[in-house]
């Protein structure tokens, strides 16, 4: 599932193409508007929430969507060949005079009146990236369960709307303690939440996630995606496991060195990453 930060950056792309134009062609391939016609009408935003897309057109509708894991929008100019995958797999059309909007295997493809979104993004905590942000209730939501595993409620889109797997993995790197980490014994959840504001924010308008600061291709992260290799930070080769339960089951990373708590029976990926073990990158 995306990060709320490439989230932001479609919702963006598809804004700059859309927004303020007619549509020309609209095509909903699910079953539930299969027979919307949304030809002729105006584009007036699109608008990210968390990770879901709400396209907002006159007359008060709303398109919302959701990539999940494998959703995509591909925009494309007049007369370019459709090349983000094959027919079947295509959800939504969105096309103007300018440009054409392809949304492909998209598991949320749903038409609903604008004054009725908050059914289907009202849930959402705070959003990092959105005009909404509070990080006073961000903190109290995530201290409600003071005993969940740290990783799982930062995945929680209750909580505060945005982080994906590889922030969660990160944040907890950067608090200092592992995934398993029950909230209520996080030493300063304030500070947590502000931090995760500021990279998400710094990676709004840039692709990788970069966490470390260094957007050089394999020292993005401190642990995330390094199992096996060493932690960017002291050397330590980084562990992996599996955390949660299906279909929410993600995979978690941790340094054993740098972060401190808990952690379930693991298992380390065996082969050497650049350097050796005992290397210490620079900060």
């Amino acid at each position: 599932m995306p990060e709320g930060d490439s989230v932001y950056r479609v919702a963006a792309r598809l804004h700059e193409e859309l927004a303020g134009r007619v549509l020309t062609a609209a095509d909903l391939r699910v079953p539930a508007h299969a027979t919307a016609d949304l030809t002729g009408r105006r584009v007036l935003e699109v608008a990210p929430r968390g990770k879901h897309l709400l396209t907002r057109l006159d007359g008060g509708l709303t398109l919302h969507t959701h990539l999940r894991m494998d959703g995509r929008w591909a925009v494309y100019g007049p007369g370019e060949r459709w090349s983000g995958g094959p027919a079947w797999q295509i959800r939504a059309v969105l096309g103007t005079e300018h440009s054409t909007a392809v949304g492909y295997r998209l598991p949320v493809v749903e038409l609903l009146r604008t004054a009725e979104e908050e059914r289907v993004v009202g849930h959402l905590g705070p959003d990092l990236l959105g005009p909404d942000w509070d990080a006073g209730e961000a903190v109290r939501r995530l201290l409600a369960q003071p005993g969940r595993p740290l990783a799982e409620a930062l995945l929680d889109q209750r909580n505060l709307a945005g982080i994906g797997n590889v922030y969660a993995n990160e944040l907890c790197f950067l608090a200092g303690v592992t995934p398993w980490t029950p909230v209520g014994e996080l030493p300063r959840p304030e500070r947590l939440v502000e931090r995760s504001q500021q990279i998400l924010d710094a990676n709004r308008l840039r692709p990788g996630h970069v966490t470390t600061g260094d957007t050089r291709p394999g020292r993005r992260h401190w642990v995330y995606g390094r199992a096996g290799r060493p932690c960017a930070r002291c050397g330590t080769v980084v562990r992996t496991a599996t955390q949660g339960t299906p279909p929410q089951e993600r995979v978690a990373f941790w340094c054993p060195h740098c972060q401190r708590g808990p952690a379930p029976g693991t298992r380390t990926a065996t082969r050497p990453g650049p350097g050796g073990a005992g290397r210490r990158p620079g900060r």
